[in-house]
């Protein structure tokens, strides 16, 4: 993009409503609502990734005890979590992490605006949220076969790595654990449509993300960076 050009995925946009029931919005005004009498430590913000993990047993196992607000929503980009993060879900909460999450569904963008508007999340965050630290999950792979999202979402990662050194209290945490085989291929047993996980995938990737938090959460550090 050129310097004069505006990146569509940082700007703070809402989820159009395109089934006119709504929903997002309602979903948005819950999350406000009910975090007005929650403390919790963690809270994790993102896409489908972030939302579908709270119906798991694996959350209730690893991360409800952690004392954790889950504000995940669907079929989001990093522009529609923006907003969301400027217009309430912080107003009434102190955690002293933020797990973010986002980036696959940012259909149509580059990976450097994706990666972009991550990092525009991760400021708003800082400003509104300056004692909390935030961890950035990196975008796994999707699609059966290689393609061209799936190299877009190594970008994203690989740019996002680039950039953490230069963001106050964030930091990177890659959860792959090699969900791609070695002839390129990627299961349905981890993922069941090839892009969002199934209880098994999600398994595999709670474990170093339940590690980093421990790790935060008792002063030890975080995950080193790559």
């Amino acid at each position: 993009m050129s310097d004069g050009d505006q990146n569509p995925a940082a700007i703070p946009t809402p989820l159009p409503d395109v089934q006119g029931d709504g929903r997002w919005l309602s979903v948005h005004n819950h999350f406000i609502t009910s975090s007005k009498d929650k403390e919790p430590e963690v809270v994790f913000i993102g896409d489908a990734m972030v939302q579908l993990l709270h119906q798991f047993e694996i959350w209730r196992e690893l991360f409800s005890p952690l004392h954790v607000l889950n504000f995940g929503g669907l079929g989001e980009g990093t522009q529609h979590v923006l907003w969301r993060m400027v217009n309430g879900e912080l107003d009434n909460i102190k955690p002293k992490i933020i797990v973010l999450w986002v980036g696959t569904f940012n259909h149509g963008n580059s990976a450097e605006q994706i990666a972009g508007g991550i990092q525009a999340i991760v400021r708003c965050l800082q400003q509104r949220q300056p004692q909390a630290k935030v961890l950035v999950m990196g975008l796994l792979p999707r699609g059966k076969n290689p393609n061209h999202l799936r190299d877009r979402n190594k970008k994203v990662n690989e740019l996002l790595v680039d950039a953490m050194p230069s963001m106050p209290n964030a930091m990177f945490l890659d959860v792959d654990p090699g969900f791609v085989h070695s002839d390129g291929t990627i299961s349905h047993n981890d993922m069941y449509d090839y892009l969002h996980l199934s209880r098994h995938g999600y398994a595999r990737i709670s474990q170093p993300l339940h590690k980093a938090l421990l790790q935060l959460l008792e002063g030890r550090g975080g995950p080193k960076q790559q």
